[in-house]
């Protein structure tokens, strides 16, 4: 198993890390650390200093403007020092200026939460860190070799010389183990692993919205497709038969073979319009969830006791989620709880839709059989809500989802 850090290597092989190049790295890591850190501290002493005393003069401000996005500068060599003993880049936080510039540049750097976390991490830097690298060097290298030249000046003191021997094999343990914890702290601060997950899954959720929005919108357009063409089309046939059916002979067999004709043609309509509705309901989009619910719930096999109070219209992904979620509940009730009755209640609350849908059937609704809870439960996450079910057997069945109308 390949070592990503030099933590992993000296803990994956205690041993083998021993020939390795970890040692070194990390050796080099706080050396470089050292001498960074005593010159940036020096340099923004003096730079501070002098930025106070010329302050009345207006220099000193320009010199404390550079102090303070001095973090900056002295991230970006941890960044690069980082990668010594934590291979992986550590990406910039920094975004682009909003504004082409100087002025640009220095309003888009001074109102970022990243420039001040860096700044934070300059001064535990310059006040902390690289004294600890400075002790942890001289515990783990020096002391080994002031103790094991102790016997040169006093014979006596040859006791010194066996413990100075047995510290020197723990130096690279001691110096890895200090790297290690010292680049984890740089990174947890700088270039956190969970950010970059935590800014993939949000990039993950805003595709998955467009795919939603895209979703929704190609639904609207086969609703309206099917109710300006193909339904207008049969309309117009539907008529011309009637047409035709009075200039034909009543009774004949033509006047009945335009009569069966005419109510095959009448059926299909009334089934177009039926799926048209089911594709993305008119009165979704014209008047809002509580209207779209009460046209279904009209039409459902099932008689259903609506409650739906809502302030104001909802974003269109919300309603449509919602719309969808109560057809495919009633929709099971009546095909597999043999219920008699159910009820849709809706609240907004806080920014949240709080949508169920109850029925009095037989339960044991459960989503890995095939019910279509499995895709309800996808579109309500993609909408970045919650879906609960509670279907004990013998009933009764309720269907609760939370949906953020952010």
């Amino acid at each position: 198993m390949t070592s990503r850090t030099a933590w992993q290597a000296l803990a994956q092989h205690p041993l083998g890390f021993l020939a390795s190049a970890w040692p070194w790295r990390a050796l080099a890591y706080l050396l470089s650390g050292v001498v960074f850190g005593a010159i940036a501290m020096v340099t923004l002493l003096i730079m501070a200093a002098a930025g106070l005393v010329s302050l009345i003069v207006g220099v000193g401000a320009v010199l404390l403007l550079a102090v303070a996005l001095s973090g900056i500068v002295v991230t970006r060599i941890e960044r690069r020092r980082l990668r010594l003993v934590d291979p992986d880049p550590a990406p910039d936080p920094h975004r682009a200026p909003e504004r082409p510039g100087l002025r640009g540049w220095l309003e888009t750097r001074l109102r970022e939460p990243a420039t001040w976390r860096e700044l934070s991490f300059t001064a535990v830097s310059m006040t902390a860190l690289w004294w600890m690298d400075l002790l942890v060097l001289a515990f783990a290298l020096a002391l080994p070799v002031l103790l094991m030249t102790s016997p040169m000046d006093d014979p006596s003191a040859w006791p010194w010389l066996v413990i100075g021997l047995c510290l020197l094999p723990a130096a690279p343990y001691t110096i890895t183990a200090w790297a290690g914890a010292r680049a984890a702290l740089t990174r947890l601060i700088l270039a956190p692993r969970d950010g970059e997950l935590g800014r993939e899954l949000t990039e993950v959720r805003a595709s998955r919205a467009r795919l939603v929005d895209a979703f929704d919108a190609e639904r609207r357009r086969i609703e309206r497709d099917l109710h300006d063409g193909a339904q207008q089309r049969l309309v117009s046939i539907n008529v011309m038969l009637g047409l035709a059916g009075l200039d034909a002979e009543p009774g004949s067999p033509v006047a009945r073979q335009l009569a069966l004709a005419q109510g095959e043609v009448t059926l299909a309509v009334d089934e177009l319009r039926e799926l048209s509705r089911g594709v993305h309901p008119k009165a979704l989009t014209d008047h809002g969830l509580a209207a779209a619910v009460g046209n279904l719930t009209t039409r459902s096999a099932l008689p259903v006791a609506v409650d739906i109070r809502l302030p104001y219209r909802l974003p269109a992904t919300v309603e449509s989620t919602g719309y969808f979620v109560v057809a495919e509940a009633l929709a099971n009730a009546s095909k597999h709880s043999r219920a008699t009755r159910a009820e849709v209640h809706a609240r907004l609350d806080a920014d949240v839709l709080t949508l169920s849908v109850r029925d009095n059937g037989v339960g044991g609704a459960d989503p890995a059989a095939g019910t279509g809870l499995v895709g309800l439960a996808d579109r309500v996450a993609a909408a970045d809500g919650r879906l609960r079910i509670s279907s004990p057997a013998g009933g009764p069945t309720l269907l609760c989802v939370e949906l953020p109308c952010r």
